[in-house]
């Protein structure tokens, strides 16, 4: 398993839902001086994530401070390889989280603007979504 996986949780297997829509939750500045905003919905795996963290850690090295804004805690399973159809559901294989438009996905302080943008870049390439960069005082 990953890093970023749940503790505990209610329950086992969850369905998947829909994602259509504005992101209304986490779509606010709460730190830092800069955002990266995710522009398209989907769904973004734990691995996916760390990549990103790498990424953006080895960047902003001991000046900034990165804040995670979303957390992979719905299950997605997986039927085992030569498995019959039918029997079930199959086993928890990893854990993503659902990301809708709008939503800000990581925030960091410590740097100037080309350099967050430059780190957002790079970290935007190990993430399915698109995403932009936004500074304090720009609200969209």
């Amino acid at each position: 398993m990953s890093l970023l996986t749940p503790k505990s949780r209610k329950f086992r297997k969850r369905m998947r839902g829909n994602l259509k829509g504005v992101s209304t939750q986490w779509s606010q500045v709460a730190f830092g001086d800069f955002w990266m905003k995710a522009i398209q919905s989907w769904y973004i795996s734990s691995r996916q994530l760390e990549a990103a963290r790498k990424v953006i850690v080895r960047d902003i090295r001991k000046t900034g401070k990165l804040r995670f804004r979303v957390f992979p805690d719905v299950p997605y399973t997986r039927k085992g390889l030569e498995m019959p159809m039918g029997k079930g559901k199959g086993d928890v294989d990893h854990y993503n989280t659902e990301v809708r438009r709008g939503k800000i996905l990581f925030e960091i302080t410590g740097v100037d603007r080309a350099q967050a943008e430059e780190i957002f870049e790079k970290a935007s390439h190990k993430l399915p979504i698109s995403t932009k960069t936004i500074g304090k005082g720009e609200m969209k």
